[in-house]
């Protein structure tokens, strides 16, 4: 089985009137199939531009960046619209719902882009396996924070997808339902699911396996976390 992903020596930089500014400077790691990553630096570190990367949400300036096996500079904007769609789940920590849907609505709404069949018992399935079973017809404001971000992690969920990226997941909770979400998190490690939480809290990334730690653009620690398995 390939890697999920591989990095190699990835640069990008953005163009600052006559100026161009460096944000990562050759970025090289690779994650295996199952692995709980936790990818931190502070606020400037480019850990924002990196997760923009491995999300397919932007392209390196150079070097590669291979998902499941394939180069994504070689990938068209709709073939890179297809490997968001199904091979990464993506939860935010704004979660990112429609107000005006249902917690079922808000779930279903990736498999209609990809028309899946009989979308409505995978929602619900996918909503009660996050313990949302007596909340799928209710709307977003009706839901707790950490309900939301049940929700949004069922969302990511819908079309099996490899690798699942979360950026600061655990960000617009209070303590108790952060915890509660990443215990989430680890049981769907637990399952199988490759998982990148991106974080700047240390208590956050010592719940992963591995953690990469950037500065200024640059790998600067990437090792276990001595959690226990």
């Amino acid at each position: 089985m390939p890697p999920v992903i591989e990095c190699r020596n990835l640069t990008r930089a953005f163009p600052m009137g006559d100026t161009v500014l460096p944000i990562l400077h050759g970025i090289s790691f690779t994650v295996e199939p199952g692995e709980f990553i936790a990818l931190m630096g502070p606020s400037g570190s480019g850990k924002s531009t990196l997760m923009n990367l491995i999300g397919c949400l932007d392209r390196p300036t150079t070097g590669e960046y291979v998902l499941n096996g394939q180069p994504v500079q070689e990938l068209s904007e709709d073939e890179l619209a297809r490997g968001r769609a199904h091979e990464i789940g993506f939860v935010f920590q704004t979660f990112n719902l429609l107000p005006r849907a249902t917690a079922l609505r808000n779930v279903e709404m990736p498999m209609i882009y990809t028309r899946r069949k009989n979308r409505k018992e995978r929602a619900e399935e996918l909503l009660t396996s996050v313990g949302l079973a007596d909340r799928m017809e209710h709307f977003p404001n009706q839901l707790s924070g950490g309900q939301r971000q049940r929700v949004a992690i069922a969302r990511a969920l819908t079309n099996n997808p490899k690798l699942i990226l979360a950026d600061e997941p655990t960000g617009n909770l209070d303590s108790k339902s952060g915890a509660d979400i990443l215990g989430l998190f680890e049981d769907l490690w637990k399952k199988g699911h490759t998982i990148i939480i991106v974080t700047h809290e240390k208590s956050v990334a010592a719940r992963a396996r591995r953690l990469i730690r950037l500065l200024d653009g640059r790998v600067v620690e990437d090792g276990p976390t001595g959690a226990s398995t």
